[in-house]
């Protein structure tokens, strides 16, 4: 089969003339890699030269060296390129205007994992925004999305539960690719700037990241391997808990659990470890950062059998009713503050939702719970159809 080519690639391979004499940007991270790995600030540079200007990064750093969230990075100089690398994860989380005076249109290679939380997605939005206020462009390189563009699941986050992990009506598992995604939101919300998308080459919705035939580069440090990306969608709940989500070990998200889980009890709650796609594998586990660190945790390691059948976000959520059903003594909701929110609870930013917290802390059948986001979910599906690149 042949490997998906990205947007990097077809930039690359064919400018499009409108770039010429134009002065860039780039966002970037260390998954901004073609199919060879040679990465995007040094393919930019090679093909257009001293109009590249400056550098931009989002949460984790332009190395995606930095741990967790509210971890901040500074501005700096690239020492080989000799430009500027700001920060769109420290004093700033929006491109400044002093920033954008630099350049005429910011390239953005980044790879989303196709869940609402992950933070790359506002830092997207915010630089629309921003370039729409400034007259520049923004130039999307597509990329895939590692869990798939035929599936989407949750619900759709409601108003007052904007932050930096989710600000528009999305659910937990979008089903869009980055470009795509820009241009829904770009679109349907007043944003309004001079976007362009570079599409792929290759790439169909029902791929998840090993059918692509590309190299994984984590994109960010607890997400070290296409698996991690799979099931991040659902797992990614357990940072607005005291139940770890495996960071501190080599296999976050995938691993989870804490000191008083009873194994047993989960089990038979779940009606056993073989779930619909996945199996839960019985696990103890020592973190050595973060939640626990240093203390024996039991849980499980998820292992996705079969990631059609699997839906990551049901699936977490019905551990979350398991383990809360089983353990009120000693299960906690995490404490404020969480990517930048001081009040609302970090789990209620996390679901963009507080009425399933509380519908989960009541004991209604997580199934239930999620059959009356339905119509919102296919509300979703409906407006983002027009922007699909690849059906």
């Amino acid at each position: 089969m042949a490997r998906v080519e990205t947007g990097l690639e077809n930039l690359i391979a064919s400018p499009p003339p409108w770039l010429e004499n134009k002065r860039l940007g780039l966002l970037c991270n260390p998954a901004s890699v073609d199919g060879r790995l040679s990465h995007a600030k040094d393919l930019v540079h090679e093909k257009f030269g001293s109009r590249l200007k400056a550098l931009f990064s989002p949460q984790h750093g332009l190395y995606a060296e930095k741990q967790d969230n509210m971890i901040e990075s500074d501005d700096f100089y690239d020492p080989v390129l000799k430009i500027p690398v700001f920060s769109l994860y420290g004093k700033t989380r929006r491109p400044t205007a002093e920033m954008m005076d630099l350049i005429d249109v910011l390239i953005v290679d980044l790879l989303d994992v196709g869940t609402r939380v992950y933070t790359f997605l506002t830092t997207l939005s915010y630089c629309l925004e921003e370039a729409g206020k400034t007259g520049k462009t923004v130039l999307v390189l597509d990329r895939p999305n590692p869990t798939g563009g035929a599936q989407v699941e949750g619900n759709c986050l409601r108003p007052p539960y904007t932050s930096f992990v989710g600000r528009y009506p999305v659910p937990m598992r979008h089903g869009l690719t980055i470009g795509e995604y820009a241009g829904w939101i770009n679109s349907r919300f007043p944003i309004g700037c001079d976007l362009k998308v570079i599409p792929m080459k290759g790439w169909r919705r029902q791929m998840y990241y090993r059918d692509t035939g590309l190299f994984w580069v984590a994109p960010s440090p607890n997400l070290p391997t296409p698996e991690s990306a799979v099931v991040y969608p659902g797992q990614v709940i357990w940072e607005g808990t005291n139940v770890s989500e495996g960071r501190g070990t080599t296999q976050p998200f995938e691993l989870f659990g804490a000191p008083f889980i009873d194994i047993d009890r989960i089990l038979s709650f779940m009606g056993g470890s073989r779930l619909p796609g996945c199996v839960l594998r019985p696990a103890v586990f020592e973190p050595t950062a973060n939640k626990w660190k240093g203390t024996t945790c039991r849980g499980f390691q998820l292992h996705v059998t079969d990631p059609y059948v699997y839906q990551p976000y049901e699936t977490s959520l019905k551990l979350l009713s398991g383990i809360l059903f089983h353990h009120k003594d000693r299960f906690e909701w995490k404490a404020p503050p969480y990517e930048y929110e001081l009040e609302t609870l970090p789990i209620d930013l996390i679901i963009g939702d507080n009425q399933i917290r509380q519908a989960i802390e009541a004991g209604e059948d997580v199934c239930h719970i999620l059959a009356h986001c339905r119509p919102d979910l296919e509300g979703f599906v409906e407006s983002t159809r027009p922007f699909r690149l690849y059906e």
